[in-house]
């Protein structure tokens, strides 16, 4: 069941963008595996560069995600993709790869169809806005911890206070030079 519905909603996208349609294609008959515990979903390129629920078939590819790394691919993080555990045919993967990093999903016009267009911009707008809230959050939070961690339990220094120690050891390192130097005139008289 969960399966058909994330192949029926892969194949919406892809109809939508035909150019991802096109660079599956010369990948027809090849399978690929995704393994994100507890979940894995294998998926047959068709001959028009849809997909479907793989037969029993071993993957020409393999792409392991962990739930972590899964968020972090969902929230096009660009740099995750280093993280992903690939094995098997590396062209069909760069094709999945290059899709899945130019691929975009129009979510209004799929709500616009269940909801309707007034219903759907709302829906978008408020997830629009949601999203915007989470980011101020983590950031308000970064900055609380920071702040915490230099004023109240002092865990990171503060960029002033680094500065002046630098200073300082640098005016240590020049008296102990002129401390050194007036030695050595004293020694020398002697």
């Amino acid at each position: 069941m969960l399966d058909a519905l994330a192949i029926a909603s892969i194949n919406g996208v892809l109809r939508r963008n035909s150019w991802a349609l096109q660079r599956l294609q010369p990948h027809a008959g090849k399978t690929a595996r995704f393994d994100f515990p507890p979940l894995s979903l294998a998926l047959t390129v068709l001959e028009n560069g849809e997909v479907a629920a793989a037969a029993a078939a071993a993957p020409q590819v393999t792409i392991a995600l962990t739930p972590g790394v899964m968020l972090r691919v969902l929230a096009r993080d660009e740099v995750v993709w280093n993280e992903i555990e690939v094995t098997g045919d590396t062209d069909f993967a760069g094709a999945i790869n290059h899709v899945w990093r130019n691929l975009r999903w129009d979510i209004e016009e799929d709500l616009a169809r269940l909801f309707g267009d007034i219903a759907a911009y709302r829906m978008v707008q408020a997830g629009k806005a949601l999203d915007h809230w989470r980011a101020q959050s983590f950031d308000n939070l970064a900055r609380s911890f920071a702040e915490y961690w230099t004023e109240e339990q002092p865990l990171i220094a503060r960029a002033g206070d680094v500065e002046r120690f630098n200073l300082e050891v640098d005016q240590l390192r020049d008296d102990v030079a002129r401390l050194e130097k007036r030695l050595e005139n004293l020694l020398s008289r002697r």
